[in-house]
Formats: structure tokens, C-alpha cells, sequence
């Protein structure tokens, strides 16, 4: 008997699967299907949502969309892109907000949306409620039959409804956790505006991975590489689960762009699990050539992902792990006993910012889809137990199948590891970033930040533009823009220390990086200057020439243990989801370097708030990192995602 369902329409969002990996926390079965599907695809749907996207809906090449399935009859919700398609298809008009929107707003719910099914229960403070925002387009005038339920500062028809076609649409993102109502508000769209009752747990969830694996892998053999992160962690015990020890081999890596002791502590922590059936191979000498001189980020990850499959055959071969025991090449096709699968912990996200949908764009390049993966994928011999969950859901299978939290708790670590941390440059900024970086230069110039940090820090506010790129998200959309540096000065001389502003009271720092993101077309991340070595001007900070190496890779492994040392030390490990220490080439030399502490609070990856971490801690981790003799200056990221991604590169 077919299951009741909720589709998902994804136009090509960045969350569009986190709307159906949150219905079925909720305990509703939901897929995901395009857009243009026919009517015989929702056979059963109780509901269908459509997901926002990088599109904008005026544009010529959107996403095809099958007008008839609103003639289904059957409850529709719109979020962002969907709101506005929706808005369109009634006789609406969608056109650029005089303001974007990107990160927390306050949703205002107007006398009809405190009466709405689809906000019953919400507990809005003052008539508002939380709600995450990325959007450069908006709805200037409601479809037909529609009435504003929710407004916010800069979006007045942020929320609308049709009671009498039960029709709902809403410009923010209810599936990320940043808008705390959301899951309130799915559960009322499912049970209470569709009727469907709960049908999907997280038993069902594990019972169809093993019986995936079991009828994918037949009588063949897998070989997973082992990062030590999660998500291969996971990965490898279910493999074993399913399969058998005898069946399945792990291959760590030593890359050389491990942290700390991290080969080291990998090895000691599966042994500890009783997992005998893994080896540990140090490439760390071929995988340092790959990357030498390069200064592009996707040509690093590029280099990176292909460097893995070279290492793995050369392994393959020496082991005679191949179908005839000897060859040192993955057989394609077949199913001979003695065939090898290759099994990766990719996770859901890792194909949506690679562009793994049919409407989504590229937001990085992921070592585990480079050509080589793709081309192994295309035989039919690449397994992924998990590419369908987000990073909690592993966990939280991780747990239920008997993992340590050691395993299961760690922060994330993925593949490429400290290569993505070190950004490199040759020295020199192409004639096109100058335009751009002047350009950011006038856009900061211009904004008023007039307000935005408390009196009572006795701190002077500067702001300026750091000359290197980082990657971020907004819109759907890949950016590749420069940062905003706020320093705020003590009114006692702390500069003269080496010593800055060091932020007690967060919430103004994450308005002041909201404000700049949001006005500034050129700027996707704002940061904050907490050390800079005394005697050192800024005018004796410049771009230097500086690469991906063993040297630069190691002062990266000490700041980033201090780091993870303190955290350990004081309790926060485990309430952060993860810490990048960030490598930057802009110093005084390029025998010198400068530091971005990046620790991040997240549920699923997709979103995350920088983290507010206790002074104290902080002022201890900083005057450490300042210690090393190579150390310029020490900057700590407050962008939460969107606008910006994890990582820098």
C-alpha cells in the first residue's frame, strides 16, 4: 500500500531536502520532486511544498514549473522562491526588495495571522516571531484571493494565505533551525492543514540504509576511505553492520593535512571500538605535490579528490585488492566474488553545494564529486550509505547503532582537512579583484554603522576591507567577495598591547555583520580584529605570496590545538558544531601570517550562527595564538551562514 506524503517541489534550493528531512523528524513521510513533474507523481500526496531557489522568478531561465499541479486540490505552501512563484501564478508581482534580507528577522504577524492554522500554537512575542531570511527578490503585490498574515522591517507581504484553496506562502525558511517556530508551523501545515497522520521513524529510516547497502553491494567487497570525521565513522559501522568485517575495508589516509596527532588518535579510537578491519596509509608527501603552487580553491579541492583515487589505486594494487587479485584498477561492471565497491560518507549537503540537483548551483567543489568520483560513480561502483541524511541524523543513527560519543561527537573534519584552511595567493591581486575590492572599499565607506555597538564598551569603531576573497552563499548562489574588518579600540590604549576590543556582548556584533552583509554587494562576511602584534601599523599589512605547504600547514595545526585544547578544557567542544582556524597569506612578511578563528553552532550544516564564545575563554585562546612567533594578527568571523559557508575556500 502506498505511503501518504508530502512532496517537496525543489526549484533548486540550498535547503529544499531540509524541508523533507524536517517533515520526516516530524514523523510525515515526504519526497522530493521537480517541478515539472507530471500529475501522476503525486499519487497519494496529502500536500505539497515548493522550495525556494537561486532563480529569480522574473528571469528567463527558471526552473519549468507544471502549472497544473496547483489544480490538484490539494493544500499547497510556498517558502521564498515558492512564495513568490505562488504569488505569480495568482496574479501577483514579484521584483527586487529595495532591501534584501539575509539572516534572522523578525516575522510581525498581522490579526489574520494570529487567526491562521498555519501559525496555531506559534509563540510570538509582541505579535513576532524569529524567522530566518535569504532573499533579494520579494512579493511587491499579493496574488489574487490572498491577505498578509506576516510581515517583517523590509518585507511587508513576508507571509499570505487563501484559506478557501488552502494555499500558504511565507518568504522565510521555517526548515532551518534559526526560525525556531519552523517545525511548529510544518506540523500544522501536515496535520492540521493537509490531515496526514504520522508514518515515518527513525527505525524506518535505519532498515532501509542496511537493506540499501546489502542489495547494492550483492557479494562484493567495499572500501571506504576513513577521514576519522562522522560521517565515514558512520559510514564504515554500518558498512560493517550490514556486510561483515570480512567484507568491508577502511583506508585512512594520512593526507598531511591532518590536525594535531589526528592520524594518531583516529587509529587508537577505532581500535578502542573493536574495528580491526581498517589500515593506515602516509601519503602526506604525494598528496603536498598535488597541491604545490596552486592558489585557486576549486583547483586545490580538484587536486585534492583526484590525488585520493590515485593514492587508492596505487593501494588497491599493492594489496591485490582487485578482481583478479592483481590488478590495481577497480573492474567496472560485473559482479565476480572478489569485485571492490568504493564507499564514501558523503552526506546530503555535500551534493546540494555541488550542484547535485537539477535546479541547484555549484557552492563549492566537494573532494568526493571530482571527475574521478563521478566517473566511478557512472560504473555503478561507488556506495553512500548516507547521502540522503544531514549531519544530526548521522549521529544520531551513529548512536543508535551502539558508537561512542568520542566517534559520534566529534566535529566535523572533512576530507581535503587543513588544505582548505590555508588560503593561498601568489602575491599579487588580479586587475579585476582590485576593481572589486575598491569597489567594497566605497560600499563600507558609504554604510552607516552609526548605533550598532554599545556605549558602554568605551571602544571606538573602525571598519576597513580585508584584500582576500572567502567563498559564501546567499541567494542559492555561490559568492566569492571580500570581508569587512571591524576593529573597536579601547579607549585605554589596548592597541598598544597588541590587544583589542575583546566582545563580552554578542548581539551587537551579529547586527553590525547582518547590516553589512545585507547593504554591501561586495562583502559576504564581516569579521573582528582581536590582536594585532604591537609596533605593527596597518599599512605594514599586505598580500603575501603564500601556499599550501608543510610550513604554513603546521602553524595552522598549532593555532588550530590551542584552539581545540581550550575548548576541550572549558566545556565548549560540545557546544559548538565545529572550529576552522583559517590560515590567511596577509602579514607584514610571508614568513608571517594572520589567523581567523571561525567556531560555529549548527544543526544540520545548511545553517549556522557564529558562535559567543565566553570572553575569558577567548581572551586565553587569543593571547596564546599571539604567542607564536609567527603570528600577525588574530580576526575572529561573526557571519553566520547565509551569507557566508563554513569555511573560507
Amino acid at each position: 500500500m502506498e505511503r501518504s506524503k508530502i512532496v517537496v517541489l525543489d526549484f533548486g534550493s540550498q535547503y529544499a531536502h531540509l524541508i523533507a528531512k524536517r517533515l520526516r523528524m516530524l514523523g510525515y513521510y515526504s519526497e522530493i520532486a521537480l517541478p515539472s513533474a507530471p500529475l501522476s507523481a503525486f499519487g497519494n500526496a496529502k500536500g505539497i511544498i515548493m522550495s525556494g531557489g537561486p532563480a529569480s522568478v522574473y528571469d528567463k531561465d527558471i526552473p519549468e514549473f507544471n502549472k497544473e499541479i496547483l489544480t490538484l486540490g490539494i493544500p499547497v505552501l510556498g517558502l521564498c522562491y515558492g512564495h513568490q512563484q505562488m504569488a505569480i501564478c495568482y496574479g501577483g508581482r514579484v521584483g527586487k526588495a529595495e532591501v534584501g534580507e539575509f539572516g534572522i528577522a523578525r516575522l510581525e504577524l498581522t490579526d489574520a495571522g494570529k487567526k491562521s492554522p498555519l501559525f496555531r500554537g506559534v509563540q510570538a512575542v509582541s505579535d513576532t516571531t524569529q524567522v530566518w531570511m535569504s532573499h533579494q527578490d520579494a512579493v511587491l503585490e499579493a496574488g489574487e484571493g490572498f491577505e498578509v498574515i506576516g510581515r517583517t522591517k523590509d518585507c511587508p507581504f513576508a507571509a499570505l494565505q487563501d484559506l478557501t484553496r488552502k494555499r500558504f506562502s511565507l518568504q522565510c525558511h521555517c526548515e532551518v533551525k534559526d526560525t525556531p517556530e519552523g517545525n511548529k508551523i510544518f506540523g500544522n501545515f501536515a496535520a492540521t492543514i493537509c490531515g496526514m497522520e504520522r508514518n515515518w521513524d527513525e527505525d524506518t529510516v535505519l532498515n532501509h540504509i542496511m537493506e540499501s547497502i546489502r542489495a547494492q553491494a550483492g557479494d562484493r567487497k567495499v572500501l571506504l576511505f576513513l577521514s576519522g570525521g562522522v560521517d565515514s565513522t558512520v559510514a564504515f559501522a554500518l558498512l560493517n553492520k550490514a556486510l561483515g568485517q570480512d567484507k568491508v575495508l577502511g583506508l585512512h589516509i594520512d593526507n598531511g593535512f591532518m590536525r594535531k596527532d589526528e592520524s594518531r588518535k583516529v587509529a587508537e579510537a577505532y581500535r578502542a571500538h573493536g574495528f580491526t578491519n581498517f589500515i593506515s596509509e602516509d601519503a602526506s608527501e604525494s598528496f603536498l605535490k598535488a597541491v604545490a603552487g596552486l592558489t585557486d580553491p576549486q583547483k586545490k579541492r580538484m587536486a585534492v579528490g583526484e590525488n585520493f583515487i590515485t593514492v587508492r589505486d596505487a593501494v588497491v594494487s599493492r594489496l591485490g585488492l582487485g578482481k583478479d587479485g592483481t590488478s590495481g584498477v577497480l573492474p567496472g561492471g560485473g559482479s565476480a566474488s572478489g569485485t571492490w565497491l568504493l564507499a564514501q560518507g558523503t552526506l546530503y549537503p555535500d551534493i546540494i553545494e555541488s550542484g547535485g540537483t537539477k535546479n541547484s548551483h555549484v557552492i563549492k567543489t566537494h573532494h568526493n564529486r571530482v571527475d574521478g568520483i563521478q566517473k566511478l560513480m557512472e560504473q555503478g561502483l561507488v556506495i553512500e550509505p548516507l547521502k540522503d541524511l544531514y549531519k544530526d541524523e548521522v549521529r544520531s543513527i551513529g548512536k543508535k547503532i551502539g558508537l561512542s560519543d568520542e566517534l559520534v561527537m566529534r566535529h566535523p573534519f572533512p576530507g581535503p582537512g587543513l588544505s582548505i584552511n590555508v588560503l593561498c595567493s601568489d602575491g599579487r591581486m588580479a586587475e579585476c579583484d582590485v576593481a572589486d575590492y575598491e569597489a567594497a572599499k566605497k560600499e563600507l565607506a558609504a554604510l552607516d554603522t552609526g548605533g550598532i555597538f554599545c556605549e558602554d564598551c568605551h571602544a571606538s569603531l573602525s571598519m576597513s576591507v580585508l584584500p582576500v576573497r572567502s567563498v559564501g552563499v546567499q541567494g542559492d548562489f555561490r559568492t566569492y567577495r571580500f570581508p569587512a574588518v571591524a576593529s573597536f579600540v579601547k579607549d585605554d590604549g589596548g592597541l598598544a598591547q597588541g590587544f583589542l576590543h575583546l566582545p563580552k556582548k554578542w548581539d551587537k556584533l551579529e547586527a553590525l555583520s547582518s547590516r553589512v552583509t545585507n547593504r554591501c554587494d561586495k562583502l559576504n562576511r564581516c569579521i573582528i580584529k582581536l590582536y594585532q602584534r604591537p609596533g605593527l601599523k596597518e599599512a605594514d599589512f599586505a598580500l603575501q605570496e603564500g601556499y599550501c605547504d608543510k610550513r604554513r600547514l603546521d602553524q595552522t595545526r598549532d593555532a588550530d590545538d590551542i584552539v581545540l585544547t581550550a575548548l576541550h578544557k572549558s566545556g565548549w567542544y560540545g557546544k559548538i558544531f565545529q572550529h576552522l582556524t583559517v590560515n590567511l597569506p596577509y602579514a607584514s612578511s610571508k614568513d608571517r601570517c594572520s589567523f581567523v578563528l571561525r567556531p560555529l553552532c549548527s544543526e544540520d550544516v545548511m545553517t549556522a550562527r557564529f558562535a559567543w564564545l565566553d570572553k575569558e575563554l577567548l581572551e586565553g585562546i587569543v593571547r596564546d595564538i599571539a604567542a607564536l612567533p609567527y603570528v600577525d594578527a588574530v580576526f575572529y568571523d561573526l557571519t553566520n551562514k547565509p551569507p557566508a559557508t563554513f569555511g573560507w575556500e
